[in-house]
């Protein structure tokens, strides 16, 4: 019924390391919560289901923990129900995921031959004997990454997270998200191996594909937990461009390289959940204090919440992939194995692997503008509202959360080396040899890529070296009596006031303008008046709105197709006998045309009558027995 090997207890400290600061910063916001046994009855089993998930032995336990974990996770986004937008929220999630829960059983029914108390070695075997092994493989990928966030299935992320208490944001995006990462590993291994080439092609392309659309729809939001919920389809997309490369590696019988790149994907799986949570802590701190989540409203807060302000600034920084942050160190290990694939000659790698290395390094760049305007607009600067003027730090138990946290993610950072031996053992436990020796082949120091030219980089050296430039910096500060001029922060060094300092929108505009081809923005600017006439000194008013691309074109098509054929189903349930006469001698029509077009056996005749007693038929089909 349970299993505790490498992978499944790997992924129990993932989710225990996200889950016991969460229970602190969650325990000190409970006062601002109305329904707080709905809370907290879901939010104790919202815990459990996840640890369920990763030590689960057979598919109806798997399947068990999987949709409590989703409907304990829909009714804590219901939890301040009040709001139309947390409704729609819910609902979307809801959809979301029970659509993904649709093609995992669909896998597990053919896997274990509709047996579903079987174990994972009978999945394998009768896994083997199935004659359309891809069909399983999609059937897995729409199952986990509608619950990951991938794209193209990644569009509840947005409306659920925002509308979430702060802390099940937190756990949603930070925890949650990597159990589906689990069932990848889980099933692609233990069921699936071997794979052919194409399947480590697709997540790699979707893993880009993912990184690019996050982040650029991430820079284009002024809604902080919005933000964060699109950097979340971001870093899933890195993600799995690790995992797709460990795949390609395997393929290809590079298992050194494969290894390499598998641990980095946990290692980001890692580093994710702890920055990630990190900054859904502070940025409910924030909404807390100023009951907004417009960061056009924030502004100054570094002095009245400093704590929640270093924080939040050392999980930016990670997320961000900053040298000699935990975020950095992963995102250079997928870099490293990219980079070594330069000797392959396939022509679909050519193209996969170049578009990957694209995607995350221009990533990486936007990943930077985003936090600089995340944190430069809500932290610096000058107050924007008087909630934010009046904002004070958040009681003791948050900070204590928001605390523990940071040292997650900064013993990520100082203690890579041991985590390191820690994901190396399930690789070994996965059936793969151990590459940890030539990881730190000179003691903890110094961290080797395994690739023909492979690089090195040194956490703590990188530390050391940015302590020591900083202490010699205010050193000679204080020495040579440097001096300034001393403005309002966040305003590059000029005298400003609130109304003319950066904003959100203006900050994110070059960006935007060049990406208008996704974004498709909508401007709505408007001037007050004075007796029905505009003049030139009132104050002005401008909005942005970036179209959600996805949604409006994808889903939008896909519900118009399901509408249009759920209203002609509907008018075909009720049609009157001389109507259904006419359809089906329609068909009959068509199939024996058809049928003479493939036979040669056409004639301008027999087309000319067949015609017209088709377009007689259709004239009854459409009037039927009305006079």
């Amino acid at each position: 019924m349970f299993v505790f090997d490498t992978l499944s207890l790997v992924f129990v400290t993932l989710i225990l390391l996200g889950a016991i600061p969460n229970l602190f910063y969650s325990s000190g916001y409970l006062p601002h919560i109305e329904r707080k046994t709905h809370y907290q009855l879901h939010y104790f089993t919202f815990i459990f289901s996840m640890l369920g998930v990763v030590v689960s032995a057979n598919a109806i336990v798997f399947l068990f923990f999987w949709e409590l974990m989703s409907l304990t996770s829909w009714q804590l986004i219901l939890t301040e129900v009040k709001e139309k937008a947390t409704i729609k929220a819910a609902r979307f999630y809801f959809t979301m995921t029970h659509f993904g829960f649709l093609f995992l059983l669909l896998f597990f029914l053919i896997v274990t031959d509709g047996d579903l108390t079987v174990g994972f070695a009978a999945m394998k075997l009768s896994a083997s004997h199935f004659a359309y092994p891809t069909l399983l493989f999609f059937f897995l990928l729409l199952g986990f990454l509608s619950k990951a966030g991938a794209v193209p299935l990644h569009v509840w992320l947005p409306y659920a997270h925002p509308q979430a208490p702060s802390p099940v944001s937190a756990l949603m995006s930070g925890v949650m998200l990597k159990v589906a990462i689990y069932g990848m590993f889980r099933f692609l291994f233990d069921v699936l191996y071997p794979w052919p080439l194409e399947w480590g092609i697709v997540i790699l392309t979707i893993g880009a594909l993912s990184s690019l659309v996050g982040v650029l729809y991430a820079l284009s939001e002024h809604d902080i937990k919005a933000l964060l919920a699109n950097h979340s389809i971001e870093n899933i997309g890195i993600i799995l461009i690790g995992f797709g490369m460990g795949m390609i590696f395997d393929t290809l019988g590079l298992h050194t390289l494969s290894t390499f790149a598998f641990i980095a994907a946990i290692f980001h799986t890692f580093n994710h959940m702890s920055f990630k949570s990190l900054l859904f802590m502070g940025a409910g701190s924030v909404l807390h204090q100023t009951h907004t989540k417009n960061m056009e409203k924030y502004g100054g807060l570094i002095k009245a919440m400093p704590v929640t302000a270093f924080t939040f600034l050392i999980a930016a920084i990670s997320i961000s992939a900053l040298p000699p942050s935990n975020g950095f160190l992963s995102e250079w290990m997928i870099f490293q194995s990219m980079l070594s694939s330069s000797h392959m000659v396939n022509t679909s790698l050519k193209l996969a692997i170049p578009f990957a290395i694209f995607a995350l390094a221009m990533t990486g760049g936007l990943a930077i503008a985003c936090f600089v305007k995340a944190y430069g607009i809500t932290f610096l600067g000058l107050h924007r509202s008087t909630n934010a003027k009046h904002a004070h730090e958040v009681n003791f138990l948050m900070r204590f959360g928001m605390i523990l946290m940071t040292l997650v993610v900064v013993s990520l950072m100082l203690f890579t080396p041991f985590y390191m031996q820690y994901f190396d053992q399930v690789m070994v436990g996965l059936g793969r040899a151990s590459i940890y020796a030539q990881i730190f082949p000179n003691g903890i120091w110094n961290m080797h890529s395994v690739g023909i030219n492979g690089g090195i980089v040194s956490p703590l050296i990188l530390l050391l070296s940015l302590g020591g430039v900083t202490a010699f910096i205010m050193f000679a500060y204080r020495v040579f009596g440097i001096k300034t001029r001393i403005h309002n922060s966040w305003a590059c060094g000029y005298k400003t006031s609130a109304k003319t300092q950066y904003t959100a929108t203006g900050f994110a505009g070059p960006i935007r303008r060049l990406f208008d081809w996704l974004y498709k923005p909508q401007e709505h600017f408007s001037k007050q008046t004075i007796a029905g006439h505009e003049t030139k000194f009132n104050d002005s008013h401008y909005e942005v709105h970036v179209k959600p691309l996805f949604e409006k074109v994808f889903y939008t098509s896909i519900v118009k197709a399901v509408n249009f054929t759920s209203y002609w189903v509907y008018r075909l349930a009720h049609f009157e006998q001389t109507r259904y006469a006419a359809m089906i001698f329609n068909i009959m029509l068509v199939v024996l045309f058809s049928y003479r077009i493939f036979a040669h056996d056409f004639s301008w005749a027999t087309f000319v009558l067949e015609f017209f007693v088709m377009m007689i038929s259709v004239r009854i089909l459409i009037i039927g027995d009305k006079k």
